[in-house]
């Protein structure tokens, strides 16, 4: 699915209280700059010379209008944590009353944005030059105004005022935005992380041009689709005689002349490594201690650990692979967007060439409660293994 900026909850009422992380683009990338990521990767977030936004004239202007005239308009509204990008702006806006404006006006989340956006316009044309108003022609049976050279026929309301700005002009911001609502515990806190670290990220993938971005189409596992239904078939019991669900998977699955290839995000060089899967059974439970101390000292040997983490058991031997300073590789069960941003956490051990993203997945946008089917999770398993060369019993030789 293309990323839209209109993504709106169908669920929810936009003009009750609530918390809403806010995204916004600028209409123009190249011409309509709001600043330039500058600072050192080596220093601490507090420090005077970590990574941060240098703000232009106009970035200036929008984090004025940001935090002063909203408010001004809206006192119901507080404007939490925010970050000005040369390109785009992120912010969490706390609604915490039914909205309602200083003069009575019952209004909405998406009113509210729009105005927000208007009087950047307005400022933006003034900066650059082209704050002249240039009124546009209204029909009417009325006489020509002389003052204005066009028929006046209605008063310059504020439904009018939009108006009268010339049509040629750009505006500073693109239609539409993006508000993401936090409901699950910890969510909010890490969509506030995720804003503050935007300029030490953006420096990062900066610095690292060509590993910092998903790369399609570079690994191939050599399994067919057919080999993937027989190994389902066989060793998880998956229906022979579902069609549909065969169909699902083949569709969702990245296939390059009959192969099932990866997109990968970060340097390939792990793949260089000695690659040995992790893949947790239910029926190995009872040897989970053995399963785990044979990977880390597999590890502690120079070898690269594959995996899925899906499985409690995958996901602490991995968590624990981390933890120790040894690198892995991790199948992830969604493909790449164009524009993929993993967490700080992740994005940092890429960085360090700790850690290498691997999907065998076209992209496809999930609600947040839609989970992964038995069949992802099993497919996934199978191109851990692929991609080791390597069974995952290995263990217990």
């Amino acid at each position: 699915m293309i990323h839209s900026m209109k993504r709106r909850s169908p669920e929810n009422n936009y003009r009750d209280p609530g918390l809403y992380h806010i995204t916004m683009n600028v209409h123009d990338r190249k011409r309509q700059s709001l600043g330039r990521i500058i600072g050192d990767l080596q220093c601490p977030d507090g420090h005077s010379n970590a990574p941060r936004v240098e703000l232009t004239a106009i970035g200036k202007m929008v984090e004025y209008e940001l935090l002063h005239s909203i408010t001004r308009h809206y006192p119901v509204i507080e404007i939490q944590d925010y970050v000005v990008m040369p390109e785009h702006m992120h912010f969490i806006v706390n609604v915490k009353n039914s909205l309602i404006s200083k003069n009575g006006r019952q209004t909405h989340l998406g009113q509210i944005i729009a105005g927000f956006k208007e009087g950047c316009n307005r400022r933006y044309w003034e900066i650059i030059g082209q704050g002249e108003v240039v009124p546009k022609p209204q029909p009417t049976t009325s006489a020509p105004s002389v003052a204005g050279g066009f028929a006046t026929s209605a008063p310059d309301t504020g439904a009018n005022k939009k108006l009268r700005f010339s049509s040629d002009r750009q505006p500073l911001f693109a239609s539409g935005y993006v508000d993401v609502i936090p409901l699950k515990p910890g969510q909010l806190e890490t969509q506030r992380a995720y804003i503050h670290a935007n300029p030490r990220n953006r420096l990062l993938r900066a610095n690292n041009p060509s590993a910092l971005r998903p790369q399609r189409k570079t690994i191939n596992t050599l399994v067919t689709p057919n080999a993937l239904r027989g190994y389902l078939i066989r060793e998880h019991a998956l229906p022979a005689d579902d069609a549909l669900l065969w169909q699902a998977l083949t569709d969702r699955l990245l296939i390059v002349n009959n192969h099932i290839v990866c997109d990968s995000y970060s340097n390939l060089e792990l793949l260089e490594h000695q690659l040995l899967p992790v893949v947790c059974h239910r029926k190995d439970k009872p040897f989970f201690a053995q399963h785990k101390q044979a990977c880390l000292n597999a590890t502690a040997n120079g070898a690269v650990l594959v995996s899925a983490r899906i499985a409690k058991g995958e996901q602490e031997i991995i968590d624990d692979t981390i933890a120790q300073g040894h690198p892995v590789i991790l199948i992830t069960d969604n493909g790449f967007p164009e524009i993929y941003h993993p967490s700080e956490a992740r994005l940092q051990l890429c960085t360090a060439n700790r850690l290498l993203i691997v999907t065998p997945w076209a992209y496809q946008y999930r609600p947040a409660n839609e989970e992964i089917t038995v069949a992802q999770c099993k497919a996934m398993n199978c191109v851990v293994q692929a991609i080791c060369r390597t069974k995952d019993d290995w263990w217990k030789k």
